[in-house]
């Protein structure tokens, strides 16, 4: 069995000296998150703040920031499951008794997944109700100086399907607290929750609204887990945790809560009322603008006596959401194939900011296999909101962004091997559409053999209007010079230099920093694919053929940051001095 409940955790932290305890006072506005990143940056311990101004309860973050935390909450058995389910798949059809014989071990580990009921009087979560002004005492967290207010940053919420209660959905999307019994909730409109609150308001019903917070490990991971709509994440968190979850029946009505919660807040949202939620410092290292988003209107609040309020602070990667979400990816990995036969491995990029880019080694059994494979992973739940996708047939480690762009560009046909697809929707938290949740996306294919051998050192002498020119890697290079606005039509004179020249190169990369953006993989990856939307910034000779557009070398992408794209993530200074002068408070020296 995995860990049953936070404290447990937050318990095994401690024993592996893992756990960092700062009792000196912490204001949750932008103190709090300041200390987190610091720490996090580093790949620091997990923290508990027990002195947080405005509120009794502890605060913990920063509990999955590593590989090794990670590792550690969820154990290997998650894996060796989804391996084992992966591997009866041929086994066990068509069904014989010798196959069901052979996993029986499995079949026991799924007849044990699930939910059970407990007595109300054994739910630590029951343990204090509070109807009046419920979030009063709730900590306030503000991570970023021009966030909107406070938010929960881990809740669980959780939906069901008006029409069809067995249909429901743990997700985590950010609440804004407005006041103490009003929440704003960030349904995107491509999530499970989204869809439930859609279908409710086309039949002008109030949804009703549960977020937990807290609660077993398995449970925080299931809610972020991309899963299949067909996949409940109750029974994914079972699985993982490797027994049936604890639920209690709220004794004053309404869905049923995770015994061992630490927060169950309970309320409703009222069709076709909105509130501005945000700005918000996200995941995609920007802040994300001010929007309408459904209000939720909470009735009552349930907490453990001891409760602790588990956050995290998002912000440019990589951040502690980034080690959870690439768990996940290694675990669901094996599942992939089963739910897309063409795709071998799939891969998307956590540094990228949020569903901006991944990548896939598919199957070319016949001419074109691969832009088959490409609309089954585009048409794939949250794989839809890709905006830019690889893909090869040659068996490369998808994790190596590197190693993956050679193998394109080694194979890669402009003329056949690069589709745009305009007017499509876009990831919520992705601003270079022209318009909110309206975009594009493109796919770049390099399968067969190769046709080119890769530059790696430029020495085409100098090209007009830039200042600097670095290489990324094999065939790809990173070039700056004048921004946006100074210069807005410097791509397509790059391109057209570049093409006069003969390049090697087949793709360009024009930033804002050269230097910078080809220094690590993450400062590539975040640089470049947090700044360019496909059917605007990317710049080539084309031709029309038959309503085909084909593409010739070089490519170049106008990765520069733009007019409308919200700020990047900065602290304030006032803050970075105060922790500054705190530090040896918050870490005294034993």
């Amino acid at each position: 069995m995995g860990y049953g409940n936070l404290r447990q955790w937050i318990e095994q932290l401690r024993r592996d000296k893992d756990l960092a305890v700062i009792d000196a006072p912490v204001d949750p506005n932008l103190e709090l998150a300041e200390i987190h990143r610091r720490v996090a940056g580093e790949e620091g311990p997990a923290l508990l703040f027990t002195n947080v101004k405005g509120t009794p309860f502890p605060v913990a973050t920063n509990l999955f920031g590593t590989v090794r935390r990670v590792n550690k909450a969820f154990g290997t058995r998650p894996e060796q499951l989804l391996k084992s389910m992966t591997a009866a798949m041929e086994t066990m059809i068509p069904p014989s008794a010798a196959g069901l014989w052979r996993e029986k071990g499995l079949l026991l580990d799924l007849i044990r997944a699930g939910t059970k009921n407990i007595p109300q009087g054994e739910a630590p979560v029951l343990g204090i109700c509070r109807s009046s002004n419920p979030l009063q005492e709730l900590p306030r967290i503000t991570s970023w100086p021009k966030d909107g207010g406070p938010f929960i940053t881990l809740p669980l919420v959780y939906t069901e399907s008006i029409t069809n209660p067995k249909d429901h959905n743990l997700g985590m999307y950010r609440v804004q607290i407005h006041d103490d019994s009003t929440t704003g909730i960030h349904w995107q409109i491509h999530k499970g929750g989204g869809f439930h609150h859609r279908q409710a308001e086309l039949l002008g019903e109030t949804l009703p609204v549960s977020v937990f917070i807290g609660g077993p490990p398995a449970l925080i991971a299931a809610a972020v887990a991309p899963v299949s709509e067909r996949l409940p994440e109750l029974m994914l968190a079972s699985l993982m945790q490797g027994g049936k979850l604890p639920m209690v029946q709220d004794p004053l009505g309404g869905h049923r809560i995770p015994s061992e919660a630490e927060f169950s807040i309970r309320g409703w949202v009222s069709p076709f009322e909105r509130r501005l939620e945000g700005p918000y410092g996200s995941q995609s290292g920007y802040y994300s603008l001010q929007h309408d988003f459904p209000v939720m209107h909470v009735q009552r609040m349930w907490h453990r006596k001891d409760a602790i309020f588990p956050a995290t602070i998002t912000g440019k990667p990589r951040q502690e959401d980034y080690y959870l979400k690439d768990y996940l990816q290694r675990l669901l990995a094996p599942a992939y194939p089963l739910m897309m036969p063409s795709v071998k491995a799939l891969w998307a990029y956590s540094e990228s900011g949020s569903n901006a880019l991944a990548s896939a080694v598919v199957r070319e059994s016949y001419p074109r296999e691969g832009l088959a494979s490409a609309f089954r992973i585009l048409g794939e739940g949250q794989l839809s909101l890709t905006k830019f996708l690889l893909l090869t047939n040659e068996p490369v480690e998808l994790t190596d962004f590197p190693k993956l762009l050679e193998t394109v560009l080694e194979r890669f046909n402009p003329a056949s091997d690069l589709v745009i697809f305009a007017n499509t929707s876009m990831d919520t938290l992705d601003y270079t559409g022209r318009k909110l949740n309206h975009g594009s996306k493109a796919v770049m294919m390099g399968t067969g053999n190769p046709v080119r051998e890769l530059p790696r050192t430029y020495t085409e002498g100098h090209l007009p209007a830039i200042t600097g020119a670095m290489p990324y890697c094999g065939g790809c290079l990173a070039v700056s010079g004048a921004s946006y606005i100074e210069d807005p039509e410097l791509p397509v004179r790059l391109a057209a230099s570049f093409q006069e020249k003969g390049t090697a190169w087949p793709l360009i990369v024009l930033v804002d920093d050269a230097a910078e953006a080809v220094r690590t993989q993450t400062s590539f990856l975040w640089t470049v694919f947090t700044r360019f939307n496909p059917a605007d910034d990317i710049y080539a000779e084309t031709h029309v053929l038959r309503n085909a557009i084909s593409y010739s070398l070089p490519i170049v992408i106008d990765a520069r940051m733009k007019p409308g794209y919200p700020e990047e993530l900065v602290p304030h200074e006032d803050t970075v001095e105060l922790v500054n002068r705190n530090w040896n408070r918050y870490f005294p020296l034993v």
